[in-house]
């Protein structure tokens, strides 16, 4: 089988396409054919070697994928050759074939594409955790999603408009946040070209904003904890702009303010049970095409670079894909 290989940390140009052979199944384990693997912000940050998650040399990227069980090993239960599923790993699912344990696999029904399927796992696993676990974003209120065209960002503004909040897309450019306008987001935010801090207040009428979800950090954090109203809730579900930021604390005891870590990979291993209603009801929305899971585009697998090049660059507007089969 063929499968894309980090053997040396760096860029998307590091990498390698090699000849691996076919894996079997351990027990408790399945065979996955992989169709579509979805790649990720943080896989050029594991490829370079700046995540959390340090894999041992040589692995392959991608968190994420949807294929086709063509096998089982002793004891695997609950699925059967042939079942379509998610496969969520922390990384590895870069090629064609992979050997996992079914706890890890999540049926995908019918009316739900592969396309669609393979990318659902973790931006929309992370953006509904966030808001419905985590924030506990009510009907009517307030969301303000900063980054709002990338993966979780455009998750986190279609999942916060189907849980019936008031969504405010905060973007950097006029083009990024007409895609976040079409997915669920009533008001808009340039913030390349306008103050946040100001725009946020006037358009929640001085009221402030009741949950702030930030996947950007750097410069942009400070403001937008600023505009928080009053017992609001703030989000921190990573760094892309590659800074972490310093908060001033005086803030969070002034209004009465949560500011809320969003580990979802810790999520999924602590409490298995809430990610799996949590799966079962974004597929669910998907069946019912409440929730369309943007596609940025689908790659075939020599295309690697230029696919890991537009999540690098922060161009992706939804999912990339890499096709494997």
């Amino acid at each position: 089988m063929k499968a894309l290989l980090c053997t040396r940390l760096g860029g998307p140009e590091d990498l390698d396409i090699a000849d691996l052979t076919d894996p079997v199944p351990g027990p408790g384990e399945a065979v996955v054919r992989i169709t579509l693997a979805a790649l990720n912000f943080f896989d050029t940050l594991i490829i370079a070697g700046r995540y959390q998650v340090k894999p041992d040399l040589p692995f392959s990227p991608g968190g994420e994928a949807c294929g086709v069980i063509e096998a089982l090993g002793p004891g695997a239960e609950g699925f059967a050759v042939g079942d379509r599923v998610i496969v969520h790993q922390k990384f590895g699912t870069c090629r064609e074939r992979i050997a996992v344990a079914t706890r890890h696999l999540t049926p995908v029904p019918d009316g739900v594409s592969d396309a669609q399927a393979a990318g659902l796992t973790i931006t929309y696993g992370t953006s509904l955790h966030a808001l419905r676990d985590r924030a506990r974003l009510q009907p009517d209120e307030t969301l303000a999603v900063l980054g709002a065209s990338g993966g979780v960002g455009l998750a986190a503004v279609e999942l916060g408009a189907i849980m019936g909040a008031r969504v405010i897309a905060c973007a950097s450019s006029p083009e990024k946040l007409d895609v976040a306008r079409a997915h669920g987001a009533t008001m808009t935010i340039d913030y390349a070209a306008d103050d946040l801090r100001a725009g946020l207040r006037r358009l929640t009428e001085g009221q402030g904003v009741d949950v702030i979800y930030d996947p950007i950090g750097g410069d942009y954090a400070e403001p937008a904890l600023r505009s928080l109203g009053w017992k609001g809730r703030y989000l921190v579900i990573g760094f892309a702009a590659g800074d972490i930021p310093r908060i001033p604390l005086n803030l969070a005891l002034l209004k009465g303010i949560d500011i809320q870590g969003v580990h979802w990979g810790v999520f999924v291993e602590r409490e298995p049970e809430a990610h799996a209603a949590n799966q079962a009801q974004l597929l669910a929305w998907v069946a019912e095409g409440r929730l369309t899971a943007k596609v940025h585009g689908v790659y075939p697998l020599a295309d690697y670079a230029e696919a890991l090049g537009i999540l690098k660059r922060r161009e992706a507007v939804g999912k990339v894909l890499l096709r494997l089969s």
